[in-house]
Formats: C-alpha cells, structure tokens, sequence
C-alpha cells in the first residue's frame, strides 16, 4: 500500500471520527431533552464527554492493539493543545473573557486530574490503575454536574442550547442519529488509528510521537471547532470551561480506558519529557486564568510560545 493511500485512508478516519462524534454529542443532547433529563446532566456529562469521544476511542483502541505509545501519546498530547495551541490561538484573534468561578472551580480541578494522569503515566498504567481512575472520574463527573447546577427557571446552560435549539424530532431519530455517529466514531478511530501506526513505521517515528502530535490534533478537533463558535458568539465561559472539562476527561476517563483496555499486561512507563510538558502546560492556563479570568494578545502568545518550545521536546523523544 503506497504512503499516499495510507495518508489518504488516515484522512478518511480522521473525518469519519470528527463528523460521527459531533453527531453522537447532538443527537444524545437532543434525546436527553426529548427524555426530559436535567439539563445539567446534558450540559456537564453528554456534551462534556461527547467532545472528548475521540480521544476515549482513538486511546482505548490503540491500547486493546498493543500501541500503548500511540495511546499515552494521543493523551497527553490532547492535553497539551487543549490549554496551548487551541486556546492560544483563538485569544490571539479575540481576548477570551471569562466571567464565570471557571478560574477558581475548574482550573485547578483540571491540572489536579492532569497531574495525576501523569503520575500514573510516569509508573506505568495497570489495570488497578485504571479502576481507580475510574472511580476518581465517576467522583469528578458527580463534583461537576453539582457545581454546574442552576435554579428552576433559569436558562440552559449555553453548552447546551447551542446543541438544543433546533427542535429535536422524533425520538428514533434521534436514537438512529447517535447510533450511526457512534458507528462513524468507532470505524474512523480504527481507520486513524491503523493508518497512524503504519506512518510511523514507514517514517521509522515512534508510535508516541505520532501520537502526541498528528493523531493528537486531529482527536482535538472537536475543541478547536468548539471554540471557535464559542468566541464567535462571545462566550468565553463556554470556550474555556469546554477545553478544561476536555482535559479532566481526557485525563481521568481516557487514563482509565486505557489501564483498563491493558487487562493483566502494563502499559510501559510514559516519557518524563512529555509528562512533565504537559503538566506544566496545565499549571501555566490554570495561572494565567486565575490571574485575571481572562487570556489576553499577550498571554496567547506567551501560550503559543509555549507549545513551540515544547512541540520539539516531545519530537526528540523519539526513540
């Protein structure tokens, strides 16, 4: 199979996940409100983790084949464009104003659950590793959906009127929605997946480094395309407290698929280099946040710096 084709089927998945992923967040949204569930339970665990399906599956798959590089990799390099590259560049075209508790709330819970990812990604992940981040991340799911609450009478959430506000129609159809995007999910992830670890072979990379930047940004996607609607509509909340939710869940839910996915073997310890970059990446939105509750010109460039510098730490790890 010529490297054209292998790009070319990569690409394929690549669209296959992004588009069968937003499908499964709308129609899940859409099915919940026609079920008459808590728009807190929409906003916070459908829509959160709707966003971050593609990390879950893309991690989770490489894990049950053996790519525990590719798996780690995807994660902690979602984790570093989320808070650097995605953030940085949407405040380099418009300061993002946050007037939420996000900075006070959600910042420091996010770099908490990144530290621990990468603690139990220094050691390496086992499967009693992986049942302690999951329960860890049914526990953060429970402290969210409380700290996301509203009144009686007051209005959706932003999150998720943008996902709401078309009528939803029948029921089944949007069941068959999320089913058909869950379908599109699954087969992209395996597409991307075959695809990346092929590349790196033939470009004689390692499976990490494929991960922490090429399959990496395209399972960021999601949060890209997000955000950038988000700051369109002046909606810094909405924008910030989307790319943090995606690291807590990125971290916690896809550090448990993923020990999980191990079984009886142990995924190999992840590089001290990358671990640390990404904890530090995290460290440095949650600081700049708490500072002011916004990201300023300057500050996303300070945040695009940082990925620069980065990027080519994470590439001379390879082996």
């Amino acid at each position: 199979m010529s490297t054209l084709l292998v790009v070319g089927l990569g690409l394929v998945g690549l669209v296959l996940l992004t588009l069968g992923a937003d499908q499964v967040v709308v129609g899940a949204s859409r099915l919940a409100t026609l079920l008459r569930v808590a728009p807190v339970i929409v906003g916070v665990v459908v829509i959160g983790l709707g966003t971050s399906a593609p990390e879950f599956v893309v991690s989770g798959t490489a894990a049950v084949r053996d790519n525990a590089g590719l798996a780690l990799g995807n994660l902690v390099g979602s984790n570093i464009l989320n808070v650097t590259l995605v953030l940085g560049v949407v405040a380099v075209v418009s300061p993002v104003m946050v007037r939420s508790s996000v900075p006070v709330r959600e910042a420091p819970l996010m770099a908490a659950a990144v530290a621990v990812f990468g603690a139990f990604a220094l050691v390496g992940l086992k499967f009693a590793a992986g049942v302690l981040l999951a329960v860890l991340s049914v526990g953060t799911l429970a402290l969210l959906v409380r700290l996301s609450r509203v009144q009686d009478g007051d209005p959706l959430p932003d999150e998720v009127a943008a996902f709401v506000s078309q009528r939803p129609r029948r029921w089944w159809v949007e069941a068959l929605r999320t089913v058909v995007g869950l379908a599109a999910t699954l087969g992209g992830a395996q597409l991307l997946v075959d695809n990346a670890v092929t590349l790196a072979h033939r470009w004689h990379v390692s499976d990490q480094v494929i991960g922490y930047t090429l399959v990496a940004f395209g399972t960021s996607l999601p949060e890209l395309m997000t955000s950038v609607q988000a700051q369109r509509r002046g909606e810094g909340d909405l924008l910030v407290g989307n790319l943090l939710g995606s690291n807590i869940f990125n971290s916690l839910i896809g550090g448990a698929v993923v020990g999980l996915a191990a079984g009886s073997s142990t995924i190999a310890p992840f590089g001290f280099a990358a671990v640390t970059a990404m904890v530090f990446a995290a460290v440095l939105a949650w600081l700049l946040l708490w500072r002011g509750s916004r990201i300023t010109r300057p500050e996303a460039c300070v945040l695009l710096a940082a990925y620069v510098c980065v990027l080519p730490l994470l590439i001379s790890a390879n082996p």
